[in-house]
């Protein structure tokens, strides 16, 4: 267990020098963020000087390196247009992103997990089929035009909620259900299959012989043994969800850490897009690896295969 936890990290660090790897490379490519800091009318020394100031006027490898070196001691850089340390505009914004997340996953499991129930008990039935449909609106449905219009509805004609930003309580709803629609029909789809299998068993029945109430039989035996799979999937789309926000945090002008890589990437801020991309994988692969091990604790039956056994 131990060889294999230690391997699962080891995969973890070189994957992460991937993704940095990539993500520098990419930023690069983009452009010269010189050109959008510096007025049209400005002399090649100007913009030389600026380069220097900002160190892009090294070899890339030299960058490369410079930008490792950092990152090991926890030094993200500072942004080159607001010249503030990355890691505070990450401060900033990576708690708007985790809350909107908990809010959007909640929304997605609350209405999930019980239409997915219903809709595997009243199997066949007219509720299946709506529910099965809601599900396959949930995954065809744009992210972006869900969003706008559910401002264009209850924010401008009904003005029931703010259209965007983040004032208070009342303008998570509109975002948030925008974000865990998707996710939502993805759990209700899961749920109703988990619940199919489970239904069927042995100990179900068993239940059922012994004169228990079917509210009880769905609800305590069957529903317990099939949400294993329902939170696994959970955990791994509120990760999911802090990475996959960027539309939704820009429909809705919601200061998150989508929304900033976003302005990053419109303004060549070669730091604040590294820092973000940076941030979401490593949540990304601290969850995998979480997952993992939390199954091989508690799934005795999971064996993995080691090396030269």
């Amino acid at each position: 267990m131990q060889r294999y936890i230690l391997g699962r990290v080891a995969q973890l660090v070189v994957s992460l020098l991937v993704v940095v790897t990539f993500v520098f490379l990419l930023s690069r490519l983009s452009g010269d963020p010189v050109l959008l800091m510096l007025d049209v009318r400005a002399t090649e020394e100007e913009k030389q000087a600026l380069r220097v100031h900002l160190g892009l006027d090294k070899p890339l490898p030299v960058q490369y390196a410079v930008y490792l070196a950092g990152m090991a001691t926890g030094d993200f850089g500072r942004s080159v247009l607001s010249r503030r340390p990355v890691l505070e505009h990450i401060g900033e914004r990576l708690p708007n992103t985790l809350m909107l997340g908990g809010v959007g996953i909640l929304f997605s499991i609350a209405i999930g997990v019980p239409i997915g129930v219903y809709s595997a008990v009243k199997r066949g039935t007219a509720l299946d089929h709506v529910a099965r449909v809601f599900a396959v609106m949930g995954q065809a449905v744009p992210t972006f035009w869900l969003g706008i219009m559910l401002i264009l509805v209850f924010g401008v004609w009904l003005g029931w909620l703010p259209p965007g930003g983040k004032s208070g309580p009342e303008s998570f709803i509109l975002p948030a259900i925008t974000l865990g629609y998707f996710t939502g029909a993805a759990i209700m789809r899961l749920t109703r299959s988990s619940m199919l299998e489970v239904l069927g068993a042995e100990y179900v029945k068993f239940a059922r012989i012994k004169g228990l109430h079917e509210q009880v039989v769905v609800w305590k035996h069957a529903l317990k043994n099939a949400t294993i799979p329902v939170l696994t999937f959970s955990v791994m789309l509120f990760v999911i969800f802090l990475g996959g926000a960027v539309v939704t945090e820009t429909v809705f002008a919601w200061p998150g850490l989508g929304r900033l890589i976003l302005e990053g990437i419109n303004t060549r801020d070669y730091p604040i897009v590294q820092g973000g991309v940076m941030v979401f994988s490593a949540i990304y692969l601290l969850a995998n690896l979480m997952v993992d091990i939390l199954y091989s604790y508690f799934n005795p039956k999971i064996r993995y295969a080691r090396p030269g056994g």
